[in-house]
């Protein structure tokens, strides 16, 4: 029995896109939590990570705000927000499914949601999969300030060294998408690559994304930032060691987008349960730069074959 379902849910009185696929009946259900804040995911995770829907009931939720679940914010917006939206989605998940646990995936930010979850839940979560793991979110940020010193040409280097990469200057947003686009241009975000075309072709050739979906997918994405980038910057999971609950990363070996290697730092320490796999052909997305790799790693885990 396939099961391919494209539609909204009302979570916590927002309507929000979520997409539901599997080949067969009573897969477990895997729950994929996309980055940003605001950055929409449905057609890379249907294009690279198909084969996950032969083992799991694959669920990509479009988060409030986010590419087909987009509204206008007003009043203030949390991530305590998110985390009651995923609290709920996996509630309804669970109990539609007959299921009493569930793996969840996160990249980014949706890496902060995914631990935060796993932190307030760990009885609802067979295993959290991390990759491009947000740890302290400050120390990263100096990380990505630091590879775009690094690489940057006479021009970009006098504009960078102007750049408080706390992000708390008036300046604080176009000095972060300043910083965010010299890293992405000099290959520390996309393996091989000096720009996302090879992220954004995927939506455009998608028949589940439409040209004004594109549309609210770019404004979704920068007002998700303005909302939400300060009390991200607060993220800080170091001094959480012990989770109720598998912990896995999954981490491009040249991530420098979100530093990796404060990832494994942060992994070495943790007293649980835990797996770390390094992509060594991948930045800030082996989950899509080495496609096949993770796949075969998640169709892997033990009940899901």
């Amino acid at each position: 029995m396939h099961i391919d379902e494209q539609s909204k849910m009302n979570l916590n009185g927002v309507p929000q896109f979520v997409s539901i696929r599997a080949e067969k009946e009573n897969s477990p259900l895997l729950v994929y939590l996309h980055g940003g804040p605001g950055d929409a995911a449905l057609p890379l995770v249907m294009k690279y990570n198909k084969m996950l829907e032969q083992q799991f009931t694959v669920v990509v939720w479009e988060q409030r705000g986010a590419g087909k679940s987009y509204y206008k914010f007003e009043g203030p917006v949390t991530i305590d927000i998110f985390l009651n939206d995923l609290h709920t989605l996996v509630d309804q998940l669970l109990s539609r499914f007959h299921q009493s646990s569930l793996y969840l995936v996160g990249h980014s930010w949706g890496s902060i949601l995914g631990l935060r979850f796993v932190e307030a839940y760990p009885e609802l979560v067979r295993t959290y999969i991390g990759c491009g793991q947000v740890v302290n979110m400050r120390k990263s940020s100096r990380a990505a300030y630091d590879y775009a010193l690094a690489h940057a040409d006479k021009k970009s280097l006098e504009k960078l060294r102007e750049i408080d990469c706390s992000y708390q200057a008036d300046s604080w947003l176009n000095d972060l998408l300043f910083v965010t686009k010299q890293v992405v241009k000099h290959k520390g975000s996309l393996y091989g690559k000096r720009n996302y075309l090879d992220l954004v072709l995927p939506f455009l050739f998608s028949p589940y994304y439409t040209v004004p979906d594109l549309i609210r997918r770019q404004k979704g994405s920068l007002q998700a930032i303005q909302y939400l980038w300060q009390e991200v910057m607060q993220t800080d999971f170091e001094a959480q060691t012990k989770y109720g609950a598998p912990i896995l990363l999954i981490e491009g070996r040249y991530d420098s987008h979100v530093s990796s290697a404060l990832a494994k730092e942060y992994f070495d320490r943790i007293e649980t349960e835990k797996q770390f796999y390094w992509f060594e052909k991948s930045c800030h997305f082996p989950q899509w730069s080495e496609s096949e790799k993770f796949n075969k790693l998640l169709c892997g885990f033990p009940g899901s074959n």
